[in-house]
């Protein structure tokens, strides 16, 4: 949005980030096999395609570093406020302004608020009774910790989302023992990844109009296939 904002000429905004760099979802998220589930030059801005994916399905890190390098190309550093998480939002009828206030203390009065935090700015930790006792190591994935080595280690996963479709096959070759438990079970099929040669991203270079129809072609593909 800050994009499309400099884009129609708007250049008085700030966005308010509580973390200490862009990335959202792609920032937060490092387990082991992260990678997004929609192809490459589909999971992209189309004012913004990329030429030079490494693979079909990028990787975690891949994403992220795009997600930079769109922020350094259209000039959005300025209009960033790193760490500062705003805490409340009041509308000032009389005045018609929007009233923020941070975690800090800080006080900042705005004529209009868009809301941008995204719905996986926090872990879902249910409630199980007992964990409290559990004295092993134990981590939600969005927050992984790289520290410890489950080589040879007994482990037990809860939940099969998307996130754990992508790690357990990761670390099943390095445990000595793996136990998953599900409430349902997601529908799973083969995952037509791969990745681009150097032939491949050069002609995406070369050729102007050839990221634009990768990105045709598997819009139609994902929609009628």
């Amino acid at each position: 949005m800050g994009i499309r904002l400099k884009q129609h000429g708007f250049d008085e905004f700030t966005i308010f980030e509580k973390a200490d760099r862009v990335g959202g979802v792609w920032r937060e998220n490092t387990y082991p096999g992260a990678a997004c589930d929609v192809p490459s030059h589909l999971y992209s801005y189309s004012f913004e395609r990329k030429r030079d994916w490494s693979r079909r399905f990028s990787p975690q890190p891949d994403i992220l570093g795009y997600l930079e390098d769109c922020v350094r190309r259209h000039g959005l550093d300025r209009h960033l406020r790193f760490g500062t998480e705003v805490a409340s939002a009041d509308f000032d009828a009389g005045s018609r302004r929007w009233r923020l206030r941070t975690t800090a203390g800080e006080t900042v009065e705005v004529d209009v608020l868009v809301t941008a935090c995204g719905q996986l700015s926090r872990p879902a930790l249910p409630p199980i009774p007992g964990t409290e006792r559990f004295a092993g190591t134990a981590f939600h994935s969005a927050h992984w910790d790289h520290s410890y080595d489950m080589t040879g280690r007994r482990v037990a996963v809860i939940g099969t989302g998307a996130s754990a479709i992508q790690f357990v096959p990761e670390i099943a070759r390095r445990v000595e023992r793996l136990h998953i438990f599900q409430r349902s079970a997601p529908w799973v099929i083969p995952k037509l990844d791969g990745r681009y040669g150097t032939g491949h991203r050069s002609l995406f270079r070369i050729l102007p109009l050839w990221p634009l129809a990768a990105r045709v072609g598997w819009f139609l593909y994902m929609e009628l296939a």
